[in-house]
């Protein structure tokens, strides 16, 4: 069974494997674990046991010296965030953690979708991102969907081998369609298209975040929701 505690690690594999692609760098500050995410210009507080103002400061002044626009705190169902609006933090949305075998969303049409390791139409944060699935090419797919040569719809699909916790669980990320390519199958097939790369790496089952908008899509193939997080943000 995939728990919210695998979900987590995953997030944070993620987000380390961003941070590497683009220049970026994890940290600790007084048992407090970020990820500097340059391409987004965003420092993120990963999952912390307890809210430390001594562990929120100094991020805060690395932020500042790093050049971050924004500061985000990903936080577990059992923290509480209210220190966070102490220094300036706002409640933003819900990560809606969902699981699936990878079977389920593989098993669907994906002939609109297709891998890809370059979008000439991606610039500036869409391009620096892009770079984590050539470095890591058998951990890391991304996938594009287009309608009349323009791009619809994208997302990626992460497993990472050697992480303690994480054995046959792969992830989804960042996925999107435009809203005005959506409801035409778009984000069928490039779920299908993602877990179908996932699977031929090994993952067993895979794991994402969803909005409540997505949660829709999300649970007609095949994924449960298991929990809900919370974030913060501040902007700089």
């Amino acid at each position: 069974m995939v728990t919210i505690a695998a979900c987590q690690r995953l997030q944070r594999s993620w987000f380390a494997a961003l941070s590497s692609a683009t220049g970026g760098r994890t940290f600790t500050t007084h048992g407090s674990d970020w990820v500097w995410l340059p391409a987004r210009r965003e420092l993120i507080l990963l999952f912390p046991q307890e809210i430390s103002p001594a562990g929120i400061r100094p991020a805060l002044a690395e932020g500042v010296r790093l050049g971050a626009h924004t500061v985000g705190a990903w936080l577990g169902g059992g923290v509480k965030g209210a220190s966070l609006t102490g220094l300036g933090f706002s409640p933003g949305w819900q990560p809606w953690w969902m699981a699936a075998p990878v079977e389920e969303p593989a098993g669907y049409d994906k002939g609109a979708a297709v891998l890809s390791t370059e979008v000439p139409e991606y610039g500036g944060p869409l391009a620096q991102e892009l770079r984590v699935v050539r470095s890591q090419p058998r951990q890391a797919w991304h996938a594009v969907a287009r309608v009349d040569g323009t791009v619809a719809g994208a997302g990626y699909s992460f497993y990472p081998s050697g992480v303690p916790g994480l054995r046959g669980l792969g992830g989804v990320f960042n996925m999107e369609v435009l809203p005005e390519y959506q409801r035409r199958g778009l984000g069928t097939a490039l779920l299908s298209k993602l877990a179908t790369a996932a699977a031929a790496s090994g993952a067993e089952h895979l794991a994402l975040n969803a909005t409540p908008q997505g949660y829709e899509l999300y649970s007609q193939r095949g994924f449960e929701l298991i929990g809900r997080g919370q974030t913060y943000w501040l902007q700089l």
